[in-house]
């Protein structure tokens, strides 16, 4: 049979006998066919061989001095799984095939062996080696592409997650907008048609209390009624404050200043409570542009709430941090935090917790900071207390 170029030409085959003869023989061989040859004389040497050059195929005799070719065998499959081996033996018993497969031998040829016989085998085994490479590269894409659909599968998620938030905080925002509206002319209404009996009332009790020979026990009950009347008048004014802005023009604010005043207002409240405050404010900060009387009922309702919630002491958090676009602030506290059930109605009007309160003072926070641009959240841990965090625009090239 003529010698011809195989398809595999400039593989590397390592060929490893004791036999001087027979490695001259192959070698010329297999060079004749386009490969490039390396040798070896003994298994540890072939180990080594492999090591460092890693060829696609091995001719390996069965019996070698210093290292055996069955233990090179399995040293050679153990560390270079992509080289393939071919063993030669003298010994043709089933056992030694069974042996020699078992422990990675692609295939075997007993000796002595046609040049036809070997270079059919030569082939076969390159070419299934070739298939197998193939085929591990491409179930490694497979992982690689299964791993990178799962991670575009969480990133998915992710964002509809994320998404359905913000539909979901957009919805809600929209439904507190239109009960706030809704608000607006119950109030208004309320304001024109209860204030005026409210009047009357009033005046009914300042006769009442100059009325002569009036005893302290009755005096006591006119004082309770003029109270009251102020008290209905109160919620009233909290209704139209809760529902739309007083259509004053808008000017520089300066937090810093507002809040430094809010926590001036509430220092005795605060050391009465033993309360420690964390105040970091930012003096260099620029403006917004807000009305001041609404910046300072902002800050008045929402240090008020966190000292609500820390009769007996506790401590009151206030950071601000500006950036190009806006400043954010945070009022936090360390008092029982929020009901997770309370969670998705604090900002509503009439809602509140309190004994004698009206529900009305985040509801005009939130409205002050929409009415701004603005954004307002709170983060809850109930039982370790609450922060809310707003964002607030700034102005145009904003100057301090």
């Amino acid at each position: 049979m003529a010698i011809s170029q195989s398809r595999f030409a400039g593989e590397k085959i390592l060929l490893t006998d004791d036999e001087n003869v027979i490695l001259e023989l192959i070698s010329l061989l297999l060079k004749k066919r386009g490969f490039e040859v390396l040798v070896a004389r003994n298994g540890e040497e072939c180990v080594q061989i492999v090591r460092e050059h890693e060829p696609a195929l091995v001719l390996l005799d069965y019996m070698m001095p210093v290292m055996n070719g069955l233990d090179a065998l399995k040293a050679i499959r153990e560390n270079n799984p992509d080289t393939y081996v071919i063993m030669f033996t003298g010994k043709g018993s089933e056992e030694v095939a069974v042996e020699l497969m078992k422990a990675g031998a692609c295939d075997y040829l007993q000796k002595p062996f046609s040049n036809q016989d070997l270079q059919k085998r030569i082939d076969s085994v390159l070419s299934f080696r070739k298939i197998e490479i193939e085929n591990r590269q491409l179930l490694t894409e497979r992982e690689f592409l299964q791993r990178e659909i799962e991670e575009w599968n969480r990133e998915l998620e992710e964002r509809v997650v994320s998404k359905s938030r913000e539909l979901e905080l957009a919805h809600k925002e929209i439904i507190q907008a239109e009960k706030l509206a809704t608000l607006g002319h119950i109030s208004a209404g309320m304001a024109h048609e209860i204030r005026n009996p409210l009047n009357s009332i009033n005046l009914f009790a300042e006769i009442l209390q100059s009325v002569p020979g009036l005893d302290k026990e009755n005096r006591g009950y006119v004082k309770k009624i003029t109270q009251e009347v102020e008290r209905i008048d109160h919620i009233l004014m909290q209704m139209l404050a809760a529902s739309k802005g007083d259509g004053k023009e808008k000017n520089r604010v300066d937090l810093t200043e507002i809040i430094t005043q809010v926590l001036t207002n509430y220092k005795v409240k605060i050391n009465a409570q033993n309360i420690k405050v964390n105040c970091r404010l930012d003096a260099q900060a620029p403006m917004i542009e807000g009305d001041p009387l609404e910046m300072e009922q902002i800050f008045t309702n929402l240090i008020g709430n966190a000292l609500y919630e820390m009769p007996t002491g506790g401590c009151l958090g206030i950071s601000m941090e500006g950036s190009a676009e806006s400043i954010k602030i945070s009022v936090s506290d360390t008092g029982q935090g929020i009901p997770q059930e309370n969670m998705a109605r604090i900002f509503e009007p009439f809602f509140t917790t309190k004994e004698k309160g009206t529900g009305f003072g985040l509801s005009v926070v939130l409205r002050i900071v929409k009415s701004c641009g603005g954004k307002i959240r709170v983060d809850n841990n109930q039982g370790e207390g609450a922060t809310f965090r707003m964002e607030l625009p700034l102005l145009p090239a904003s100057v301090h």
